[in-house]
């Protein structure tokens, strides 16, 4: 499949860290200095948020803050889809197929359903939304759009990712991984438009952004006994994060040689990559698949450039990185990418894409 545009879209409450930060002093009973040092830790420099920041007092329980979730998720979700279909020269009424991922809130019809109807999409549009892959979820659903342009290769599909990060941080829990989690993860939604390879596409306008990648295969790997590194503990307080202290640790351990072996099956080597579009997960984590592939000279800089501007977007950090990729760094025709991402499983999606 051919990736035809890709849009981020954020919302409008814009914050600096330090602002923040005091925030949530504020409102979460802990050692302000700690606080402190682990959202300087982030390397965050400021975050784009759901609500203005005075508004998050008045959320008063699991139900006020899914309702703000639907709400501006919805808005968000339409705006990327649109400018990713005018990016892409379609029009909704050829959207054959939405993959809706998201993992920060819930509803039941799934909002891709009130999505396919804001846009304008056919009423025969083909739907798949997809809750609990996380951070992993923008390289999953690109798998996932993948494998059905494969079967149906005259065809459009759109893949839409929001996560509205900031709802699920909780005031009464002072643990180490609610306090990261608050000055980590941000607010946003992505959309990709693919099309596969019988399908006709309207010729790129002039001084627009390039064509994406094709994606031309896909991997996953699932890692049993590692639930306990990354999820959530869900009840009445609604989504309360999981982040182990030691998941960097398996992150090293296992990350290079399954990526390599992937490659490998393809006749590939990390050494002939010339494009890493790899999800911001974190200081550690962008370290070490830096130190693991042995990469420099600035080949990382899109995913360092993600997490400082908005933070770890979760399902659409990868998206936001794809899409900076495609606008900066265009490669020569052919030239092997890799696209990852990590998330709870514990799991790693991959993608090979071919420029």
């Amino acid at each position: 499949m051919r990736v035809l545009a890709v849009r981020t879209v954020l919302p409008e409450h814009r914050y600096e860290q330090r602002q923040i930060t005091e925030a949530v002093a504020g409102s979460v009973r802990t050692d302000e200095r700690l606080l402190e040092r682990l959202h300087s830790a982030t390397q965050v420099s400021g975050r784009n948020l759901a609500l203005p920041i005075e508004d998050y007092l008045g959320l008063d329980g699991f139900t006020a803050a899914n309702d703000t979730y639907i709400a501006t998720a919805l808005d968000l979700t339409e705006r990327a889809v649109r400018q990713a279909l005018d990016g892409a020269g379609l029009d909704p009424a050829e959207v054959d197929h939405l993959v809706f991922c998201s993992s920060t809130g819930v509803a039941t019809p799934s909002l891709d359903a009130a999505l396919a109807q804001r846009v304008g999409l056919r009423e025969d549009v083909r739907r798949l939304p997809v809750f609990g892959l996380g951070c992993a979820a923008g390289a999953a659903g690109l798998s996932r759009v993948h494998d059905y342009l494969l079967a149906w290769p005259e065809q459009v599909a759109v893949l839409v990712c929001v996560e509205l990060c900031s709802l699920t941080v909780q005031r009464d829990d002072a643990s180490i991984a609610n306090l990261v989690g608050s000055g980590l993860f941000g607010d946003g939604a992505a959309a990709v438009v693919a099309a596969g390879d019988r399908r006709t596409v309207p010729v790129r306008r002039p001084g627009g952004p390039g064509r994406g990648p094709r994606i031309v295969a896909t991997g996953s790997r699932l890692y049993p006994g590692t639930e306990r590194l990354m999820g959530w503990n869900v009840g009445e307080h609604g989504f309360r994060i999981v982040l182990a202290a030691d998941l960097v640790d398996h992150v090293e351990a296992t990350l290079a040689r399954d990526v390599t072996a992937f490659l490998r099956r393809h006749g590939l080597s990390p050494e002939e990559i010339t494009s890493w579009v790899c999800h911001p997960g974190g200081p550690k984590v962008i370290d070490t698949i830096a130190e693991a592939f042995g990469l420099g000279d600035g080949e990382l800089d899109l995913t360092w450039e993600s997490l400082r501007k908005a933070g770890n977007l979760s399902s659409v950090s990868v998206l936001n990185v794809l899409e900076e990729t495609i606008a900066r760094r265009p490669r020569p025709p052919g030239s092997p990418g890799v696209l990852m991402a990590l998330g709870p499983g514990f799991s790693a999606e991959m993608a090979l894409l071919r420029w």
